[in-house]
């Protein structure tokens, strides 16, 4: 008998519909799955006998052809083992084949007939709504993570005994509906604050330019002056994300399998922190079957990378272009995957080797030539693509200890909001929203400086050695220093800011 079931394969943020034909005809006992399968799609065959034994249905002893269509396409995953079982078992007559119409099956199978979670439903469901279908069966620990898209009925199954019942109509199984609005307000909630910071106006200063023009920003100060600290900070004074951006977010966070086990739906920015012992395939993302690496899963957030230097050249190297184009193609021999990755870069490094060169209290143990040694560890290409260099010194003690806060990240990021707003105003349809993605043409366009201006960017560029690169950068962050205070030109004030914000330049000569 033949029948065929409806599942789901997910190649980079992509779903593709798979259709899993199942025949069961007469021959020596045999279970053969074709279809460009991978090893775990293969491993499926034993789960699948185990699963359906020990659930108490009798598996067929004839031959059983699973082919996983369309062909062309690698097939990835645990996910075909539940959408596989069901279709030996219709086949077997204990499931009729109109009960299927209409449906998909995604889930992993334990020996004993439990069904356990998989990576990438979410981005399945969006496609399973696009194709029409209306019931999706889901494993019950993804089941919220699917009922984030409207328009379908999500259920949660636990074992394959459940599927069977509930099929078969002897069981009722409520497909799960949420409150998608009332899930995003109560996500949109930061643990940390802006205020929290102590003694560090000019840094948080440069955070603020940074948020508001979607500026990259390395931080250069000793141990403990608190460069983690702003960094994880950083988000609470970023624009909120708004409901479209989080499922974006959440797409990618399901691709990954990093959703928490009841998880619906990341509604803030996410802040990732890689060890500097990361791989280039951990950092930009990778593998036989592509999967994201740390800057897609910092998309719309902040990939914030301590201890610049002590990267591998490569890791770093490899984020040139994600940080030009805001996306990442990974291909290999079998596939090409294409992944998100418009994050903003923090960096945080110590100035020397010891980190103590320049600090006011404890004295730097380097040589001159082991200072330059260790900041050449980053490429002039890679420095070029961020924006604001700012110093972070140790904080005095009574800084410290006063009774005096910072400022709260809602009036920050009120400022920034409006800074953004004028920026999305003024490039309109372009495609760019931030003064960081001007193009050449948008920088001559609205980055006009007096002749005032001019001379003071003559006067860098002949001290500071800067490339045609690093002068762009300038006028992007003159540009948004010039939004923060709601003026439609730059004026020389802000352009003697910006310059500022390139101390790594001055460092160097």
């Amino acid at each position: 008998m033949f029948i065929k079931v409806f599942g789901m394969s997910v190649i980079g943020m992509e779903s593709y519909p798979v259709s899993v034909e199942v025949d069961v005809s007469q021959g020596l006992p045999q279970f053969a799955t074709v279809g460009l399968p991978d090893a775990s799609v293969k491993e499926s065959r034993d789960r699948i006998k185990a699963a359906i034994k020990n659930s108490g249905y009798r598996f067929p002893r004839s031959h059983v052809t699973v082919n996983l269509a369309p062909a062309d396409i690698r097939k990835e995953g645990t996910g075909f083992d539940l959408p596989i079982a069901v279709g030996i078992l219709a086949a077997e007559g204990l499931i009729e084949e109109t009960a299927l119409q209409g449906c998909f099956f995604i889930g992993e199978l334990s020996l004993d007939g439990s069904i356990k979670g998989v990576r990438g439903v979410l981005p399945a469901a969006f496609k399973a709504r696009e194709l029409g279908i209306q019931s999706v069966f889901v494993p019950e620990e993804n089941a919220a993570e699917a009922a984030m898209v409207e328009g379908i009925r999500v259920y949660g199954v636990k074992t394959l005994p459940d599927v069977v019942e509930f099929l078969g109509a002897r069981q009722t199984i409520s497909p799960l509906c949420l409150d998608t609005g009332n899930i995003f307000q109560k996500n949109r909630h930061y643990d940390i604050d802006f205020s929290e910071i102590k003694g560090q106006k000019q840094a948080t200063r440069a955070l603020e330019v940074a948020a508001a023009g979607g500026h990259n920003i390395l931080m250069i100060g000793p141990p403990g002056s608190g460069k983690s600290m702003l960094a994880k900070r950083l988000p609470t004074i970023l624009p909120d994300l708004s409901f479209e951006e989080a499922i974006e977010v959440t797409k990618v966070f399901s691709v990954a399998g990093l959703l928490n086990s009841g998880e619906t739906l990341i509604a803030v920015r996410p802040f990732r922190s890689p060890h500097h012992t990361i791989s280039d395939v951990g950092l930009v993302g990778g593998g036989q079957m592509p999967h994201p690496g740390e800057i897609s899963l910092a998309h719309l957030g902040v990939l914030f990378l301590d201890e610049l230097p002590e990267f591998k050249r490569n890791a770093l190297e490899a984020l040139r272009q994600p940080l030009e184009e805001g996306t990442i193609t990974i291909t290999r021999s079998a596939v090409t995957a294409a992944f998100p990755a418009k994050f903003m870069l923090v960096a945080a490094m110590n100035p020397c080797p010891c980190g103590y060169f320049g600090d006011r209290v404890r004295a730097c143990r380097c040589s001159p030539q082991q200072i330059r040694q260790y900041q050449a560890k980053i490429s002039g290409p890679l420095l070029d693509r961020i924006d604001l260099h700012i110093e972070v010194p140790s904080v005095r003690y009574r800084a410290l200890t006063g009774k005096e806060e910072g400022e709260a990240s809602a009036p920050v990021r009120e400022r920034v909001d409006g800074a953004r707003e004028r920026q999305i105003k003024r490039f309109g349809n372009s495609g760019v929203v931030t003064n960081a993605r001007m193009t050449e043409k948008q920088i001559r366009s609205y980055c006009f400086i007096d002749e005032e201006s001019h001379q003071l960017m003559e006067m860098a560029i002949e001290k500071l050695g800067l490339s045609a690169r690093a002068m762009n950068r300038i006028l992007k962050v003159s540009r948004t220093i010039a939004d923060l205070e709601g003026k439609e030109k730059i004026e020389p004030t802000h352009i003697a800011e910006a310059i500022q914000y390139r101390s790594l330049d001055r460092r160097i000569v």
